[in-house]
């Protein structure tokens, strides 16, 4: 296997980890690993809430990298978990300079996919001069047809899947699964907001791969994972994602000179390639791979080595 073709790096522990707080409700979780003087990448995991995980922090060079991982607020190790008070795309996008700056880095190359496809997008939009570069995958553009393509859609693909999803909300209520949902989610009650938790995430994770996958499935039915992943997506969901109808590509010509990577699975069912071929149209200067026999994850492995070649183009880029 060539340096270009090669799989995931070896697991890696952090250099140095923290909690940064945010505001007087939200703290985040930070870490940063590899070189401790190298060429700052920052990691966006999806959703939004689902967190970051260790095998994050192998898509790049710990040699040549220094990579910065965290979890957004209200996902992952960030607390609280799961809350939606004060959480808005543009408070992510000041998270993202807070950390930054604490970090003392002056630049990054921004690596995020699906939920974090669109975050690095709406980032690079309103600080283009942070961005050395770009890396999306699993592209994620908020437009009203795709948030309804997550609802109802996917039926069409995943029709067992989906009706153990929709089958959660009883049918006098399955004209407007994002309402149902999202009332149960912001329960209190552990007893009715984990169940719907649950029943969203696994949806989402029995949709995410090519082939069935049911360590993906179980990943996705993980307590912290569901609880940030359902209720911080049915939240951004029920807020159009906090952005304007096409703001991302209205507004794509502020990141035209900013190289960019966009690799998208064939058979994405969650994201489907339609939105990765409109963002290519939009920024063609952007590299683009479609990954001929892959869905939605990461993990995919032509999907996984498709980023890290990216990754390994984008060295030494000021």
């Amino acid at each position: 296997m060539t340096r270009q073709q090669r799989d995931l790096y070896p697991p890696i522990e952090p250099r140095e980890s923290g909690m940064l707080r945010l505001d007087d409700l939200h703290t985040m979780y930070w870490e940063v690993s590899g070189a401790a003087d190298g060429q700052p990448v920052v990691f966006l995991h999806g959703g939004p809430g689902a967190g970051a995980s260790a095998d994050h922090r192998r898509f790049f060079d710990p040699r040549h990298y220094r990579i910065v991982v965290f979890d957004q607020r209200g996902a992952g190790r960030s607390r609280p978990l799961g809350e939606t008070r004060d959480n808005t795309t543009q408070h992510l996008i000041a998270d993202m300079e807070l950390l930054r700056r604490h970090l003392d880095i002056e630049r990054w190359l921004v690596f995020g996919g699906s939920w974090g496809s669109t975050l690095a997008l709406a980032y690079a939009e309103a600080h283009p001069e942070r961005v050395t570069a770009l890396i999306l995958r699993g592209i994620f553009l908020c437009r009203s047809a795709e948030i309804d393509w997550f609802l109802y859609g996917m039926r069409k693909l995943f029709p067992e899947a989906w009706e153990r999803f929709a089958g959660f909300i009883p049918a006098a209520e399955q004209g407007d699964l994002l309402t149902a949902y999202h009332r149960r989610l912001l329960d209190p009650d552990p007893g009715i907001h984990m169940p719907a938790a649950r029943a969203w995430s696994t949806y989402e994770g029995a949709c995410s791969t090519l082939l069935p996958s049911p360590e993906t499935v179980a990943a996705f039915g993980e307590e912290r994972m569901a609880l940030g992943l359902a209720r911080l997506e049915a939240h951004y969901f029920r807020n159009r994602v906090f952005l304007r109808e096409n703001q991302l590509l209205d507004e794509i010509g502020r990141i035209h000179d900013i190289p960019g990577a966009i690799v998208q699975g064939r058979y994405d069912a969650v994201c489907p390639i339609q939105n990765a071929h409109d963002l290519r149209k939009a920024w063609p200067k952007s590299h683009y791979t479609v990954v001929p026999d892959a869905g939605h994850s990461a993990m995919e492995p032509g999907v996984r080595r498709a980023l890290v070649s990216a990754a390994e183009r984008f060295k030494n880029v000021a």
